[in-house]
């Protein structure tokens, strides 16, 4: 297409230019987790061309060692490509491309931006293209994230879930449904409930790994493989596994890897779900510690910052609030993941990077949101006495004596009690021939929390 002006310190390249020029759309740029895999998929096929005798093992060096500077991160300014680019992500793989030949040439002695001795195409892009370096990188990248950030985290998370559930098992409360008051439960029973969320979100997280796992690498164009050599794809998903310490593996079926971003999908739809119980748990904990005079205050959050300009010894629920956002975000990234798979249009999708980086942003703000819940909230909440001091005036407490004298007769009562404001024990005892003693074991709530034991007639 010609020359092409680009700045004399650049490392990136005309075609990376011409993308910057095309694409002037937003202030979004692949990811640092991004560029660390595309480097690593660079490098390990150096390497491999090189003992494949497919590239001169001098420049497979100078390529690889270029290659580790970008994986470390010394070459990110020069990824200057919009997320808003060709779908396929072409302009980012030349702008890896260019900046590693570039540097490449600088390590021989050469002069930026000659090609010679290392030519982007012809010796940093041999046996790959960008329609499957790029689906392989975002699978790379989002491997790193989940083994080595977000499942740490969320575990971590689900590690202080437990210690509360522990310790908070000895307090008994009022249970809600529909908002309404329901049969007790005890507090460390909502925070069992919270820990198997998180549990279960884990295991969802590492089912869609084994498909994440799976990388497009070797079907270069539509699939086929053309112009790479057979054993190419996988010694470099070989040499990638030894790096990283998980398992990437070359695909069995080129053809669904590159037309489509079902993987994506999925394991977009394990973070989603993982939004979801963030924000369930979030909510949760905002509320039972509302008040707290005039709310539920059951349970006493950290005081982390003021919580008004205006009222002095306000106190909000900072931290959840935060996590609530970033739910919000990863259900709307997920959102737009989903309309991105829908776009594999016969043998390539042609809207992987905005499906990079809402799965790399996901995966990013759910670590540091669930981490910072756990350590900043989690970790020191306290039960307060208002939950046990509530609960014996609560009427859904009646249940238990539905099977001593009927659903109906215990309506009556609850009905009684819930207009005159005494207990359920006190009405009881004026309209049944249960004694006090035979009440106060019908009627323990500490009874209603274990299954079995609530509600058993007497002998």
């Amino acid at each position: 297409m010609g020359e092409f002006q680009v700045p004399t310190d650049a490392y990136y390249g005309a075609q990376t230019m011409r993308a910057v020029v095309n694409f002037p759309i937003s202030n979004l740029r692949f990811s640092r987790s991004f560029i660390r895999a595309i480097g690593q998929v660079k490098q390990s096929a150096a390497q491999v061309n090189s003992d494949l005798n497919l590239l001169d093992s001098t420049l497979a060096n100078a390529i690889a060692q270029a290659a580790q500077e970008v994986i470390d991160g010394r070459f990110d300014n020069q990824f200057v490509v919009d997320i808003f680019q060709t779908g396929s992500g072409t302009s980012t793989n030349m702008n890896a491309n260019e900046v590693i030949s570039n540097r490449a040439i600088e390590i021989l002695g050469g002069e930026l931006g000659s090609r010679d001795p290392v030519h982007p195409n012809d010796h940093v892009n041999i046996g790959q293209s960008s329609n499957d370096v790029i689906p392989t990188s975002i699978h790379l990248a989002a491997l790193d994230g989940i083994h080595n950030r977000l499942i740490p985290a969320l575990q971590h998370m689900h590690d202080q879930i437990s210690l509360k559930a522990t310790e908070f098992l000895p307090v008994v409360k009022t249970g809600r449904t529909h908002l309404q008051d329901a049969t007790p439960v005890r507090l460390g029973q909502e925070f069992e409930g919270y820990a198997g969320q998180i549990e279960r979100g884990i295991d969802r997280l590492r089912a869609s790994l084994d498909r994440i796992s799976e990388v497009a690498l070797g079907g270069t164009a539509v699939g086929t493989g053309v112009n790479t050599h057979p054993e190419f794809a996988k010694l470099v998903c070989d040499k990638l596994t030894e790096i990283n310490g998980f398992m990437v593996r070359e695909t069995t079926n080129h053809f669904q890897a590159q037309s489509s971003l079902d993987a994506i999908v999925e394991c977009s739809g394990a973070l989603k779900t993982i939004a979801v119980s963030l924000m369930k748990i979030a909510n949760d904990i905002r509320w039972l510690g509302s008040g707290p005079r005039a709310g539920i205050g059951e349970i006493e959050l950290p005081a982390v910052q003021p919580g008004s300009s205006i009222m002095p010894g306000k106190v909000n629920p900072v931290i959840p609030e935060s996590v609530c956002q970033v739910a919000a975000q990863v259900i709307g990234n997920d959102t737009t993941i989903t309309i991105a798979g829908q776009s594999g249009n016969f043998e390539i999708n042609v809207m992987m990077p905005i499906a990079a980086h809402n799965l790399l942003e996901s995966i990013d703000i759910a670590t540091t949101a669930t981490r910072n819940l756990a350590d900043q909230c989690i970790s020191g909440i306290n039960p307060t006495t208002t939950g046990p001091d509530m609960v014996q005036n609560g009427l859904a407490i009646v249940t238990t004596l539905v099977p001593h004298i009927g659903y109906d007769a215990s309506s009556a009562i609850a009905k009684e009690a819930g207009k005159t404001g005494e207990s359920v024990k006190e009405v009881a005892l004026r309209q049944t021939s249960l004694s006090e003693t035979e009440l106060d074991e019908i009627l323990d709530a500490s009874s209603m929390t274990e299954p079995g034991l609530g509600g058993v007639p007497l002998g």
